[in-house]
């Protein structure tokens, strides 16, 4: 399909910058699969949910995966910051580097900040920015000098308006957080609050774990002009045993899956077999879904609202139609809703097309 189909234009001041507080008085926008769209707020959740359907959340935790240093070559040396987009193995990282043009393969990196200090040599270069830094610590103990010399990655259409905080540090974190390894948010959990969690469960709705380390691929605009020439980004997911059999008794005795944003249905739908049962997973996986797509796995969608010409976008327009989510985000736009990571949320039912 033509990119440009997935494109609308969005003003600036509705890119939220702050989560809504509490996190589940954000607005919601519910796109049932037939009838009118209906405003509500994410603590109404529980009322779109039926007893024994099956509530799908990313585990995944977000890294200090952004880091500033500074190169040293000889008797010169420059500043440098990074951002940590992939692990290779247990000391190496693939990275988005500015200014690239600054380092050469050899270059020695100093990564220093809040207290802790970690050293990395620049292994190879790619294109568009992306390094591979081979850090001279390893496994665990890396994971910690990260942690104590980085810093939270904001999206690009935040951190290019203000700084990251301290209130990121747990705004920019879902309550679901648990498996380390994203350099950015599963953006849908963060609506989640105790007394939700508690609610949902009193509905007789059961919660299941998946994990998808969400990487920095997730904020490119495809580049493309049409769907099939783009090469879409590969993330680690993870379903297990357990949450496989969970989740299919829970489709075989009638209940619904609904995954909490688009990373737990890429999941999903990455371990379900042609005819919709989930298996047990745990690989890299690319699926990039575009209308036209046969949806296996799951049967709603709570998500924010994304990015024009994006690769969610291009998902969400397969969940429940193109034309249909361009006049839901037309409603949204219209009625004051707030857009991206810190924003809204919408409900979305699969439509069958």
């Amino acid at each position: 399909m033509r990119v440009d189909l997935f494109d609308f234009e969005l003003p600036a001041d509705r890119i939220a910058l702050r989560p809504a507080s509490p996190r589940d008085s954000a607005r919601m926008l519910v796109v049932p699969e037939k009838g009118e769209v209906e405003d509500r707020r994410v603590e109404d959740l529980p009322l779109y949910l039926r007893p024994g359907d099956a509530l799908v959340v990313n585990d995944s935790r977000v890294i200090h995966a952004r880091l500033s240093g500074r190169r040293r070559r000889g008797d010169l040396s420059a500043n440098v910051e990074a951002t940590l987009i992939e692990r290779l193995d247990a000391s190496r990282w693939r990275a988005l580097m500015r200014p690239a043009k600054k380092l050469a393969v050899g270059d020695r990196i100093e990564f220093s900040g809040h207290g802790g200090a970690v050293d990395a040599c620049v292994e190879a270069k790619g294109g568009e920015g992306e390094i591979t830094l081979a850090f001279e610590l390893a496994g665990p103990a890396l994971d910690i000098a990260i942690e104590q010399s980085g810093v939270m990655p904001l999206p690009p259409y935040i951190a290019g308006k203000r700084s990251a905080d301290d209130r990121d540090e747990t705004d920019y974190q879902t309550i679901f957080a648990q498996e380390a390894g994203a350099v950015a948010a599963p953006t849908a959990g963060l609506h989640f609050t105790p007394q939700l969690l508690a609610a949902i469960e009193a509905r007789g709705v059961s919660l299941h774990r998946v994990t998808l380390h969400v990487g920095a691929g997730t904020f490119l605009p495809v580049k493309a002009e049409d769907t099939e020439s783009h090469k879409m980004h590969e993330e680690f997911a993870r379903v297990d045993a357990q949450t496989a059999e969970a989740l299919n008794d829970a489709r075989a005795q009638g209940g619904r899956i609904v995954a909490v944003g688009t990373t737990a249905l890429r999941v999903l739908e990455s371990a379900a077999d042609d005819a919709g049962r989930v298996l047990p997973y745990a690989r890299r996986t690319g699926i990039f879904i575009t209308p036209g797509y046969r949806f296996r796995a799951v049967d709603m969608l709570l998500t924010n609202f994304h990015l024009p010409r994006s690769t969610l976008f291009m998902l969400v327009a397969a969940f429940v139609g193109l034309t249909r989510v361009k006049a839901a985000y037309a409603h949204a736009i219209a009625n004051g809703y707030r857009f991206y990571s810190y924003g809204d949320a919408c409900l979305l039912e699969r439509c069958e097309t």
